[in-house]
């Protein structure tokens, strides 16, 4: 059994619940660099590296971990570390012998439309579009797993596709939303929030390896909060804008370089995706954290954090931004050309 990015966030906090886990016996623990967790086999490698494929001998399943879900990083750069990272994952361990890759991707894959099904079905459609950010790297990901039975006959690969995630460390466009000072609404559409806090993707992940889910499932707290509910929880207002001029903004700001993702990445914050976790139900999995007490943790986690349009702002710049553009969550002009005075002047 081996977990990737084994060193730092998902894959840590994985690689030590299945070092505690009876289903397991011995856990190697593979990163770029020698971690601190304790009672697990370390073999250093870079997933990207074809001669990862040395460090997998004795693996029966691995589970590839090692993902840049950074809002802030760079589109290209954290396109090549996750793509090349789980392509290089599935050839090594196909040569290597290994029997199941299981590999994370999002519930994202499935796109945010105005007219999706609440909940969506597990094998709906993956009709996200695909695009420079995090979800177009998703979106490669599957594709590789897709092609993955024809490349290499008889290993198993299973997808793990979490809904919004919050907890410890977690910094994402849909954690960002949060931290601005209204939330956005487009008129005619009704939003509804659901997430997935790390320790039930954990407990999930831990049953794929264990082979007790296979397949392509979701995992998600029970049900969704509509946005009547989002806001009496956050004490947070809404602000309404159609959307026409929501989307066309939004637009503008990212070819600006203001904001850190495509305007498709607005859609996860104002339509549904929503998702039924009927295989992990099926195994007789439930989660341990509610939408309600996950929106919680969010919300005690952008203590101090301020955000527009997904762009984590400094302090100095919040009380100006909130203070001059509560009509613009997403940003408008006023914003643009104070952010650009500002590069200009610092």
């Amino acid at each position: 059994m081996a977990v990737t990015g084994a060193a730092h966030g998902l894959g840590l906090a994985l690689a030590a619940r299945l070092a505690a886990s009876p289903r397991f016996g011995r856990v190697i623990a593979i990163d770029d660099h020698r971690g601190e967790l304790a009672g697990v086999t370390w073999r250093v490698a870079d997933v990207r590296d074809p001669a990862v494929a040395s460090r997998l001998a004795g693996i029966d399943v691995i589970v590839h971990a090692d993902l840049d879900l950074a809002a802030d990083s760079d589109d290209r750069a954290r396109r090549a570390y996750n793509v090349r990272g789980a392509q290089t994952v599935l050839t090594a361990a196909a040569a290597g012998g290994v029997g199941r890759v299981v590999l994370v991707t999002s519930a994202m894959v499935y796109g945010a439309h105005a007219d999706n099904p609440v909940p969506l079905p597990e094998d709906a459609p993956l009709a996200a579009e695909h695009d420079a950010g995090v979800v177009g790297d998703f979106l490669e990901i599957e594709q590789l797993a897709q092609r993955s039975p024809r490349a290499n006959p008889g290993m198993a690969v299973t997808v793990v596709r979490p809904a919004a995630l919050v907890g410890e460390g977690i910094d994402t466009l849909i954690t960002r939303h949060f931290e601005a000072p209204r939330l956005l609404v487009v008129k005619g559409c009704a939003p509804r929030w659901q997430f997935c806090h790390v320790t039930d993707l954990l407990s999930a992940l831990e049953l794929a390896a264990a082979g007790e889910v296979t397949g392509a499932f979701a995992v998600a707290c029970d049900g969704w909060l509509e946005q009547d509910e989002v806001e009496e929880l956050s004490g947070l207002r809404r602000i309404e804008l159609p959307a026409r001029i929501t989307f066309a903004t939004a637009q503008r700001l990212y070819r600006a370089g203001i904001t850190p993702a495509p305007v498709s990445g607005l859609h996860y914050v104002v339509y549904p995706w929503v998702v039924d976790c009927r295989a992990l139900r099926a195994a007789g999995w439930r989660p341990s954290v509610t939408n309600a007490e996950a929106l919680k943790v969010l919300l005690e986690q952008r203590a101090g954090h301020h955000a527009v349009a997904g762009r984590r702002l400094a302090r100095k710049d919040a009380a100006v931004t909130a203070a001059g553009a509560t009509v613009a969550v997403i940003g408008t002009a006023a914003i643009v050309r104070q952010v650009r005075k500002r590069r200009r002047d610092g």
